[in-house]
């Protein structure tokens, strides 16, 4: 049985405050802990059921009534772990293609994009100071174990963006297409507010504005930003292996 301290700390971490406060994060499903266990995430507990004690010999064991009270989740999983948040140094180069997101809210749509971006070999995702939070749980439910792979840096877009020296391909209805122009240049990609876009101050920062051209003229919603961050990255791939 866990101490009620234990359940505490980890009933906590369901909330940014006590996350920002104790440096920690919580982690659900074998698959996304079997990730972050390979990665260098310093892990501070691992709890599974009695099914899985013998391939985690290290975890705690937790009855379902635990992983209920531990859990985000309407149907807990088996396995929970919680890591130690990290930090890292801001890149002060651009080398290759990396997104840049200005005030992404949805959890989903951040951790969908960190997916792709470890999927077309990223290192890195910029996001604004007014972007969801990474160690949400459902940003990290989301990512399926890839933040173990990806650094995400928040950074005031206004300030860094005039620190470097590369292209700032901005996302808007009324860009050029992306697949008549040249993407292979080393730079960020400013993808917008699931709402309102790419903010005015960060408009004035791109050095080019780009989209993805709609076939018909029927008055669809512009496409979700998950969803265009994966085309772009795949008209990106594509541009390199045939440039």
């Amino acid at each position: 049985m866990l101490t009620k301290a234990t359940l505490k700390l980890v009933k906590r971490l369901q909330q940014k405050k006590y996350r920002k406060e104790l440096g920690l994060f919580v982690v659900e499903g074998r698959k996304s802990t079997d990730e972050f266990l390979a990665s260098d995430f310093k892990l501070i507990h691992l709890f599974v059921s009695t099914d899985y004690k013998e391939m985690y010999p290290q975890a705690d064991i937790a009855s379902s009534a635990e992983f209920k009270q531990m859990s985000n989740l309407r149907t807990p999983p088996e396995i929970l772990a919680v890591f130690e948040q990290k930090s890292y140094d801001l890149p002060t180069e651009i080398n290759k293609s990396y997104f840049a997101l200005d005030n992404v809210k949805d959890p989903g749509n951040l951790g969908t994009i960190i997916r792709i971006a470890d999927w077309f070999g990223m290192e890195y995702v910029f996001c604004n100071l007014d972007t969801v939070e990474v160690y949400n749980p459902k940003v990290v439910q989301a990512c399926m174990g890839s933040l173990g792979r990806i650094q995400v840096h928040y950074v005031d877009f206004e300030t860094y963006f005039k620190e470097l020296d590369c292209e700032i391909y901005g996302t808007f209805m009324e860009g050029d297409s992306i697949y008549s122009t040249k993407l292979t240049k080393p730079g960020l990609i400013v993808m917008g507010n699931e709402s309102n876009g790419i903010s005015a101050q960060i408009e004035e920062l791109c050095t080019q504005k780009i989209s993805i051209p709609q076939e018909t003229n029927r008055p669809t919603e512009s496409l979700n930003v998950a969803v265009a961050s994966a085309m772009i990255s795949s008209e990106i791939f594509r541009q390199k292996l045939t440039s």
